[in-house]
């Protein structure tokens, strides 16, 4: 297991390798469709983002309501492929790594190469579990938009395995030759 802190740098992020597992630490943030959308209007109209790019990892997720005493929802991945058209323009501006289920466009891996950033996946189902690893939970942005609002994480050891690095590498094809 390999344990990172939040901001990644491109120095944490070129040692990371496909298939390797990862105990994440620190700031996330979640943000699903309609959040994205959002994030790149605001981009398009000369705006300022709810939170800096730079060294961010975007969890895609849209946790269920807090029970009380807990600090989140349930929390599990949901399918990064939606987000695809909104992803090369976020790394362009410094987000460093994206975390769902499931493969990436041929563009959105060109982008992470070109980009220096990683692509993670979460553990699919097992949302009540990883939402054991949320420490703190805060609504920053879009507080309409309900579960797919933007809320700011923070983790310790988020258990996580690289899918995609800055090399190109892809788990997915890799496990799918052998």
């Amino acid at each position: 297991m390999i344990r990172i802190n939040t901001p990644l740098s491109d120095d944490v992020i070129k040692e990371l390798k496909a298939g390797d597992e990862v105990l994440l630490s620190g700031t996330i943030y979640t943000a699903r469709d309609q959040a994205h959308k959002r994030l790149t209007e605001l981009l398009s109209q000369k705006k300022k983002l709810p939170f800096d790019l730079r060294g961010a990892v975007i969890y895609y997720t849209g946790p269920t309501p807090t029970r009380p005493g807990q600090v989140i929802g349930s929390c599990g991945p949901t399918s990064s492929y939606r987000m695809d058209k909104y992803t090369s323009t976020l790394l362009k501006l410094g987000l460093k790594a994206t975390i769902g289920k499931g493969r990436r466009s041929k563009d959105v891996v060109a982008a992470m190469k070109k980009h220096k950033a990683v692509y993670f996946a979460a553990t699919g189902g097992a949302g009540a579990l990883i939402s054991k690893c949320v420490k703190s939970s805060k609504l920053i942005a879009f507080p309409d938009l309900g579960c797919e609002a933007i809320y700011r994480l923070t983790v310790k050891d988020f258990p996580l395995i690289v899918i995609n690095d800055i090399r190109g590498n892809d788990l997915y094809k890799d496990v799918a030759k052998s």
